[in-house]
């Protein structure tokens, strides 16, 4: 049992039971046809409208979406098993998203002056284009809306290409655009397979891409971008590293750990993947963490008492038990679950390995499920050195009562975020993206809203 597409269908299932949701035809070729020239003519109309009312109708998506958060989360439940606590909070992050934008985006695209020799220059922030966006399932709202709200208002169109096995969260997200006022076009969602988002990427009327997920995909999809010459942000996987140092906070420590590593079942790019404990307090955190994961509530993802749901994909459940088993064979230590749990749900029990050294598979391999992989280090230097030692840099974690020490640290990680005292977490105030392995470019924040920008620079000499 599998939620990959077929040659002509993306099917989706309910992880929780195995319930066909929806069985959704990919796009002929001349409705694939309508759609981007829908989107291409519309930005031709997008682009010059002016970007407070384009503010405005973010406002008005965001009403859209709040009117429509029960529906759209519990669709989020039913489709990749997100537990609807945290699909209702995902819906209301990304109201937020809007509104953020909608007040503090059009003042970053305002021109800025600067003087030049015999005359004045601005930077102008132009629209580019339409921007074709690749996107996860994990996140089906925010993922989504982090790429199309300043994209939006920025004055580009976008369309989108959605996983397979979100397509009715999808429909419920475009179908609050089109309430919320904004043009047929500038928001346009295709469902395709492989070949045709090779062909798009070399169809001049796109003009830029923009990626969420793995390795793999992002590098094909880079590849392609780059023999069309098109601009391409990436924000692929992570395993990213949480540090406790012996003089930190070990409760506040724990409960971020469990939080940071275990919602939405595990299964976020940036999260606590590696813990990497100094030797200090790692029994004492051990023993504490290992109580608090015991402690989450495993189920019915509509149930609001659902901490961890079913894991989204058969396919991926069966791949981190792998990860586990050979984890284990290499020397790792089991301290909690270890297995895919009984019954016809996609549930794998919340898991902990502790004794992972940089060799081993947990260590190596991002996990995107619910499993902790404990490492221990000598002291400060050594857990940098363990940090660094990945082909991911997406974020980091560093908890300890030193802060001299910890913003020392942050200038050795080599990451895109570093969080002190507090788990990794993606906010429109700050940017958000990765280095290495994790991809390039930025979204969020006035990085994120002027990533597919023509950023113009204009010169006036004086008479």
């Amino acid at each position: 049992m599998t939620t990959a597409s077929t040659q002509t269908h993306a099917i989706s299932l309910n992880p929780f039971n195995g319930e066909r949701l929806g069985e959704y035809p990919y796009d002929t070729p001349l409705a694939l046809e309508a759609t981007v020239a829908q989107g291409s003519n519309a930005f031709k109309h997008w682009r010059k409208t002016d970007v407070a009312q384009r503010a405005a109708l973010l406002v008005h998506l965001a009403a859209e979406l709040r009117e429509a958060s029960e529906d759209i989360a519990r669709m989020i439940s039913r489709e990749m098993g997100k537990p609807v606590k945290q699909a209702r909070a995902e819906v209301e992050k990304s109201a937020n998203l809007c509104e953020w934008y909608a007040q503090n985006g059009p003042a970053m695209l305002a021109p800025e002056p600067t003087r030049v020799d015999n005359g004045e220059a601005h930077i102008h922030y132009r629209p580019s284009g339409m921007i074709l966006a690749v996107m996860p399932w994990n996140f089906p709202v925010w993922q989504i809306l982090r790429g199309a709200v300043p994209a939006l208002l920025a004055g580009n169109t976008f369309l989108l290409k959605p996983a397979p096995n979100v397509m009715g969260t999808t429909y419920l997200v475009k179908q609050a655009a089109l309430k919320a006022g904004f043009p047929a076009g500038a928001f346009g969602v295709i469902n395709v397979g492989n070949a045709a988002v090779a062909d798009l990427i070399a169809d001049p009327r796109v003009v830029a891409v923009t990626v969420t997920g793995s390795v793999r995909a992002g590098a094909a999809i880079a590849e392609l971008a780059g023999k069309a010459v098109k601009k391409c942000v990436l924000e692929l996987g992570g395993s990213d590293p949480f540090i406790v140092l012996n003089d930190a906070d070990i409760d506040a420590a724990v409960k971020a750990a469990v939080t940071g590593r275990y919602q939405n079942t595990g299964q976020v790019c940036a999260a606590a993947k590696r813990l990497i404990i100094e030797e200090g307090v790692l029994e004492t955190f051990t023993e504490k963490f290992v109580a608090a994961t015991q402690a989450l509530v495993t189920g019915d993802p509509l149930d609001d008492a659902t901490y961890i749901g079913p894991m989204a994909r058969f396919d991926l459940r069966d791949e981190l038990d792998k990860q586990v088993q050979d984890s284990l064979r290499e020397g790792a230590t089991l301290l909690l679950g270890g297995e895919k749990m009984a019954g016809n749900g996609n549930f794998y029990a919340p898991t902990i390995l502790s004794n992972v050294t940089p060799e081993m598979t947990a260590f190596r391999q991002e996990l995107f499920g619910p499993v902790a992989a404990i490492s221990v280090a000598r002291n400060a230097e050594h857990a940098v050195e363990l940090a660094n030692d990945s082909d991911f840099g997406l974020t980091a974690t560093i908890f300890t009562a030193d802060l001299a020490l910890a913003e020392q640290m942050t200038g050795e990680l080599e990451t895109g975020g570093v969080f002190i005292n507090g788990y990794s977490a993606s906010d429109p105030r700050v940017a958000f993206g990765g280095v290495k392995k994790s991809g390039y470019g930025r979204e969020l924040s006035h990085f994120g809203l002027r990533e597919f920008c023509n950023v113009q620079t204009v010169w006036s000499n004086r008479q």
